[in-house]
């Protein structure tokens, strides 16, 4: 396994970081654009490992989808068809596709890397099987038995390991027989601002929602059944691959400018504003630019994480380099993301000299001073960039299998180096 000495800079970072598209937006628009009633074109589309498994799959059932860069233009196959799906390490294609599977007029088999197959999915294949899916299996690799429709209807769930298993009902669900009506019955729901984001793209494509107006307390989705409208997506940036940089300003007392930056968005990466404000930088947008300025001193922070689950890994970084303890709460969920997050974060951070513990739903974070060291990523992308951060304030930390960042940011390393090149302040002190 290869380790990548994370740059150490001894001044602030100055730079304007220019990022590529949304995961999380790329590859609804990719389903409802296979789905939908004629021809769609996406523009600012991601392309990363997990947006390409997705655009694989989907060509493996049958839709015909051209374009190599960022441009991309997706016709619907007349009727999906069966065929073969690598999830890879993406939980976008492991529990939104099934949906899609099971309208196909054939066999999908789905698998993917080592560690998704103890990703939890029998909540999602479960509600499919009692909305009339033929399934074998309750986790990967299993198989999609399609007879070309799915009758739909009710169904109750318990989301509360993953609000991704409510969006991969909804996503498909306008084109069962019976519509659907999906009800959560368990914990709070985590990530609700990316069910939010999958309601309003399906009211985009003119599909009949119902949700309720207070999302903290939803509890039942209904979609009509009909037709899927197809629409010209842009998509935004992706925001959550924004708040590495972000820290950057923070933990050096930089200033790093992204441009593009939404005013409204459901992305929860758009939180990373609130959060270092909160522990003592400066976020302004004008002109559709985010400038963060980071401070003297970095404050520890208590945050209920519970919505915006992806930001934690960058969260604990600061907390780590900040001057007062930390507690990130309501994130208990997060130990069953790419790995055990909260696990993964705690022993990384205490292998550098820190002083974190575990909580029951999160992470208790007291300063203390770090050395370098290597850094375990656990095939997870969020902890790689995590290691980075640490890495700008840190010397000798090394950080296994950097690559890993592919799956929603191919280009993180060029990024991060040019970000850090204006100041010609970088210092690679690990080999």
């Amino acid at each position: 396994m290869s380790f990548w000495p994370a740059p150490y800079v001894d001044v602030p970072v100055h730079a304007t970081v220019t990022l590529p598209g949304s995961k999380s937006i790329t590859n609804r628009a990719l389903i409802l654009a296979a789905l939908a009633d004629g021809p769609s074109t996406l523009t600012g589309a991601l392309r990363s490992r997990d947006t390409n498994l997705m655009i694989a799959a989907l060509r493996a059932l049958g839709t015909t989808i051209e374009g190599e860069a960022d441009t991309l233009t997706v016709t619907p196959a007349a009727t999906l068809t069966g065929g073969a799906v690598d999830c890879g390490l993406a939980g976008t294609v492991m529990r939104f596709l099934p949906s899609v599977a099971a309208l196909a007029a054939g066999d999908v088999a789905f698998d993917g890397d080592a560690q998704a197959r103890v990703r939890p999915l029998s909540t999602i294949l479960d509600a499919l099987r009692s909305l009339g899916a033929d399934i074998d299996g309750a986790a990967l690799p299993f198989t999609v038995h399609g007879n070309g429709a799915l009758r739909g209807g009710t169904v109750t769930i318990d989301a509360s390991g993953s609000s991704q298993f409510v969006s991969g009902l909804l996503l498909s669900a306008a084109r069962f027989d019976e519509g659907l009506t999906v009800h959560h019955d368990g914990k709070a729901l985590p990530s609700m601002p990316h069910i939010e984001m999958t309601v309003e793209m399906l009211r985009r494509a003119d599909v009949q929602v119902q949700a309720p107006a207070n999302s903290r307390k939803a509890q039942t989705w209904t979609v009509s059944p009909g037709p899927i409208r197809a629409v010209d997506w842009d998509v935004e940036p992706d925001l959550s691959n924004a708040t590495p940089f972000l820290a950057a300003a923070a933990v050096t007392g930089g200033e790093v400018k992204i441009p593009h930056w939404p005013r409204l968005t459901t992305q929860p990466g758009d939180v990373i504003r609130e959060i270092l404000v909160r522990m003592g930088a400066e976020a302004r947008i004008f002109d559709g630019v985010l400038t963060v300025r980071g401070p003297d001193r970095l404050a520890g922070i208590d945050i209920d994480l519970h919505d915006v689950g992806e930001l934690t890994p960058t969260v604990a970084a600061l907390a780590a380099l900040a001057d007062s303890p930390s507690w990130l709460r309501g994130i208990a969920h997060l130990r069953g993301h790419e790995t055990d997050r909260l696990a993964a974060l705690s022993t990384e951070i205490n292998r550098l000299g820190g002083k974190v513990t575990e909580t029951e739903d999160g992470l208790e974070i007291v300063p203390a001073e770090l050395h370098g060291g290597r850094w375990h990523s656990y095939a997870d992308h969020r902890m790689a960039t995590a290691g980075a951060i640490l890495g700008l304030r840190v010397p000798g930390i090394e950080i296994e299998d950097i690559g890993t960042t592919a799956k929603t940011l191919p280009n993180f390393v060029a990024l991060w180096e040019q970000m850090l090149d204006p100041s010609g302040a970088v210092h690679g002190t690990a080999h």
